[in-house]
């Protein structure tokens, strides 16, 4: 039950990775940013070939291929063979938490593979001048997974309530 929860999880995830990213393309590209509940929440394409806050951005192709696709793909696919193997071991909570985080990691990594580097992020919040840099629902994905991790890092607390 827990593998079917973590493998349905992660493909509606990334499936829903991929409609808005295709929908941030379809819509967003050469518009200008659409701002909602006083510009609290931005809507605005931008393309990032770096990882988080375009840190990376400057690396060569090559470079870029292997620590940006390659060696996080190695590690989310070690991941989940961890996560299908030790299943029994985490709570549902957990494994829901493991597939936030796979999932967003692999949406990421698609669009670096089909897109020559380049990441749909189109999403941006803050208040005045403090913003988050621009993301995309996979990076929501990572971000919730990680929380998830570290609220039931503790499995037999995490067991018992559920």
């Amino acid at each position: 039950m827990k593998v079917a929860l973590f493998c349905i999880s992660s493909l509606a995830f990334i499936g829903c990775d991929r409609v808005t990213k295709d929908l941030a393309k379809e819509h967003l590209i050469n518009r200008g940013t659409i701002s909602y509940f006083h510009d609290t929440f931005r809507l605005e394409y931008a393309e990032n070939t770096g990882a988080a806050l375009n840190l990376g951005d400057d690396l060569s192709r090559t470079a870029s291929f292997w620590l940006l696709s390659i060696i996080p793909l190695t590690f989310l696919l070690l991941l989940c063979i961890y996560i299908l193997n030790n299943s029994g071991k985490f709570a549902p909570i957990k494994m829901f938490s493991f597939a936030l985080v796979f999932s967003g990691g692999i949406g990421n990594i698609i669009d670096r593979l089909l897109y020559d580097r380049h990441v749909t992020d189109f999403m941006n919040m803050g208040i005045q001048g403090f913003r988050t840099g621009i993301f995309n629902f996979a990076d929501v994905c990572v971000t919730a997974g990680v929380i998830g991790l570290i609220l039931f890092r503790n499995n037999r607390a995490a067991l018992r309530n559920n």
